[in-house]
């Protein structure tokens, strides 16, 4: 019976010491650890979670793969896939009733981040930013090639995923097929277009249904150039500043735009192409210039004919001896405000911001993710490392990321078409943006 006793006291005292050791401490989000792991050792999120993606340029398959490598992370985290071409618009409806995804890819038609912020639908990260480090242990601000924009009181909203640069695409394969040199300043830009034309080619063509294309690939890196290549004068513009957009510096930019028109270097019908179809024509030489980012080489490589060969420019407008204007653009990541599953939201950005993800960015979509990682042993395509060599040049000038108002930016693309189609004076121009400025100040 003594023995009996004591078997009994050290079964309670053992199924009491257990009971201690798995008493569940875990944060929200978390799921205990089972009984025979550590008791640091974590299962994963868990919950809903939801990631809302635009597929474009760049395509879908860093998204996939990042995605499923979360997902193994978080087994029991139920993840919700967003996505497709026209994703914006198709969420709208729900960003508005206050139901959105918990991440949010902002890039594409129908997106716009400054309105986001000012309509109070992102997640305020400035605190999150301060310590947040990635899955190597890095912190997240220190691997940053471009810092997250501050907006009002410096607070951040957004995560600048995708670094990237418009200019002006050309095929070498065609230019030293014809003598023609890739031209470094306005004048060199101005005879080899007249000696293309001369070949029975047009010189320039351009999204004309997008005309952020041609705003981003020659109009801003001009107006940088002739305000002596100080990129604050865009900034002046996201501000909404009274008369930041009828300068000196703007109206000659407008004037080179205009003798582009004067001596029939932009092809006509550039005014009713989307981004594929000029595109397209661009790689059958029915073109030999083209303003676009660095997601044109991914987007269009079922389409490449056998020896092209791409070429790229970030700026033409300068003068000689002044440096290379690069208009930068870094396409963001947010987290919804009204986010169901914030924690996750947080975990994933951690997540995705690695060297190792950068790397697989630059190979899977042809252009550049916003990390401070070697690409030169990598396989990303040779006009991604040339952008870098402009990147890294004491002759180049990368002006700051300027995002403007939704209403200011569609006058913007308005008034530009109207430009290049000889519609419109760059006195003209220069007053449709400042009244909607003016407008939008209101």
């Amino acid at each position: 019976m003594r023995k009996t006793f004591a078997y009994g006291m050290v079964l309670i005292l053992l199924m009491s010491l257990i009971a201690c050791g798995t008493k569940n401490n875990s944060k929200t989000g978390e799921s205990s650890p089972p009984a025979t792991s550590s008791s640091s050792e974590k299962v994963g999120l868990t919950g809903d979670f939801e990631i809302q993606y635009f597929v474009g340029g760049y395509g879908d398959a860093w998204w996939l793969e990042v995605i499923n490598g979360f997902q193994k992370a978080n087994p029991k985290l139920h993840i919700k896939q967003s996505a497709g071409p026209k994703i914006n618009d198709q969420m709208k409806p729900r960003w508005i009733q206050g139901t959105p995804p918990d991440v949010v890819y902002i890039d594409g038609a129908g997106s716009n981040e400054r309105q986001m912020i000012d309509d109070g639908q992102l997640l305020d990260i400035t605190e999150f930013l301060k310590t947040a480090t990635n899955l190597d242990g890095d912190k997240l601000t220190d691997i940053l090639i471009s810092q997250p924009t501050s907006y009002e009181d410096g607070k951040n909203f957004t995560l600048p995923l995708v670094f990237g640069s418009w200019g002006i695409f050309y095929d070498k394969a065609l230019f030293q097929e014809n003598g023609w040199s890739a031209p470094a300043n306005w004048s060199e830009f101005i005879e080899t277009s007249e000696k293309i034309k001369a070949a029975g080619i047009s010189p320039l063509i351009h999204t004309g249904v997008y005309p952020y294309y041609i705003n981003g690939g020659l109009v801003d890196s001009a107006i940088v150039a002739a305000n002596g290549g100080d990129g604050s004068i865009l900034l002046k513009q996201a501000n909404l500043e009274e008369g930041s957009f009828s300068g000196e510096a703007v109206k000659k930019a407008l004037n080179q735009i205009v003798e582009l028109v004067d001596k029939q270097l932009i092809d006509k019908g550039s005014v009713s192409l989307n981004h594929t179809d000029s595109q397209a024509q661009w790689l059958q030489h029915k073109a030999a210039f083209i303003p676009n980012g660095l997601w044109l080489e991914n987007e269009m490589k079922n389409d490449i004919p056998a020896g092209f060969d791409f070429g790229f420019i970030p700026s033409v407008a300068q003068e000689a001896g002044q440096n290379s204007i690069v208009i930068p653009y870094t396409n963001t990541i947010a987290i919804a405000k009204d986010a169901k599953n914030p924690e996750a939201a947080k975990a994933f950005l951690e997540y995705a911001f690695t060297k190792a993800n950068a790397v697989r960015w630059a190979e899977l979509t042809g252009a550049i993710m916003n990390v401070k990682a070697d690409l030169s042993s990598s396989s990303a395509s040779g006009v991604v490392k040339d952008a870098m060599g402009f990147f890294n040049s004491d002759t180049t000038t990368v002006a700051p990321v300027a995002v403007l108002n939704a209403d200011v930016e569609k006058v913007k693309q308005d008034a530009t078409v109207a430009l290049t189609v000889g519609k419109i004076t760059p006195e003209e121009w220069m007053k449709r943006l400042e009244d909607a400025a003016a407008k939008a100040r209101k």
